[in-house]
Formats: C-alpha cells, sequence, structure tokens
C-alpha cells in the first residue's frame, strides 16, 4: 500500500518512498521543501548565482533519476547535499585551493583569545543585517573550510554526515570547523572592534 502522508505534515521517508513509486507531487514537494537550502549551499561553494542555479537544477535531476537507487540508509536530505557538492566542486569558480586540501591540524589544540562585545549587536544591527554580515565572512574563508562551516553550522548536518558527504575523516572535519569558526570570530571581533557577547548567540 502506498506511503501517504498527513495534510501538513512534512514526512521525509513517506514522500520518498511515493516518489520512487513514481508520484511526481511527491518528488516536487522535495524539491519545494529543499531547494532554497541546496541553492544556498551552491552559492556558498561556487560563490556564483548562475553556478549554484546550475547546481540546483542538476542536483534534483539527477537526484530524481537516480531515485531507484536510492536505499534510505541516510536521510534523503544528506543523498541530495552529497550531489550538491559534488556538483558545486565541478563548478566553484575559486579553484585556486581545492576542496580537499589537506589540513595542518597542528593548531587545533591552540587556545585562541577572541575579543568579544561589550553590547548586545541586535541593538545596532537587526538580525537580517547580521546574517549578511556572516554570509560575506563565510564567503572570506578558503572553499576547504567553507564548505565543512555551511554543511555543519548552517545546513545543520552532523559531523559524521558531512564526513561522509566531502569523503573525508570525522577529524578532519571537526579540524577544518575549527579553523573556520576561528577565522570568522576573529573577522567578526575586528569588524565591530568592540567588546561583550559572543556573535554567534545572535544568529
Amino acid at each position: 500500500m502506498p506511503a501517504t502522508t498527513e495534510p501538513g505534515v512534512f514526512d521525509e521517508q513517506a514522500l520518498v518512498a511515493r516518489a520512487r513509486e513514481g508520484d511526481s507531487a511527491a518528488y516536487n514537494e522535495l524539491v519545494g521543501r529543499y531547494e532554497r537550502k541546496i541553492f544556498r549551499l551552491a552559492k556558498h561553494i561556487t560563490q556564483n548565482d548562475e553556478d549554484a542555479e546550475d547546481v540546483l537544477q542538476e542536483t534534483f535531476m539527477k537526484a530524481f533519476e537516480h531515485l531507484p537507487d536510492f536505499q534510505g540508509q541516510s536521510k534523503f536530505y544528506t543523498w541530495i547535499v552529497r550531489i550538491a557538492v559534488n556538483e558545486s566542486r565541478k563548478r566553484k569558480s575559486d579553484r585556486t585551493v581545492p576542496l580537499d586540501e589537506p589540513v595542518d591540524t597542528g593548531e587545533d589544540t591552540v587556545v585562541r583569545e577572541i575579543a568579544v562585545w561589550d553590547e548586545n549587536p541586535e541593538q545596532k544591527y537587526s538580525r537580517e543585517e547580521m546574517g549578511r554580515i556572516l554570509d560575506e565572512s563565510v564567503q572570506t574563508l578558503k572553499p576547504a573550510f567553507r564548505t565543512v562551516f555551511v554543511l555543519r553550522d548552517i545546513e545543520e548536518l552532523s559531523t559524521e554526515e558531512t564526513a561522509d558527504t566531502l569523503g573525508i575523516s570525522v577529524p578532519a572535519v571537526k579540524s577544518r570547523l575549527l579553523r573556520a569558526r576561528l577565522q570568522l570570530r576573529e573577522r567578526l571581533t575586528r569588524f565591530f572592534k568592540r567588546k561583550g557577547d559572543d556573535i554567534f548567540a545572535y544568529l
């Protein structure tokens, strides 16, 4: 009997089951659910709207074509993120640093003092403005660090899912994420030039 979902309830597993049986409406619902996230992810990697749009289209086309091969061992969203990352790698504008660049983990245990703010950043900047500032700061990261940060802290994949998606080890994910967070904190600290609460508490 075909899987069904109650009206207004998003059930990824049931929708995938229906889509695999040829229900185009179910697949369209999956696309609608995740297309903005996939576009945002692709743009962070390619740093280009046009390339990100191509990645978005190619991701969902390939996912549809290979849907019969999807075994459900991971979440559907994790699966399409993996496809999107692979497509983004082919198109990313910044090709000077490879995504799988070896990472020196020697600094992982270095404790760094990060300046903070005296006043609440929301007293001066709206959440939307803070988001814009963070987004611009993320774009300054090396591709290897930026992609891990986006997957873990923005798209909220687990460390294991991120490692699987990028084909790297869990320690490498943790290393890159740490380096990305430290670099962002330094940049944002310089931006505000104040002391107070941690900016990440407001984003």
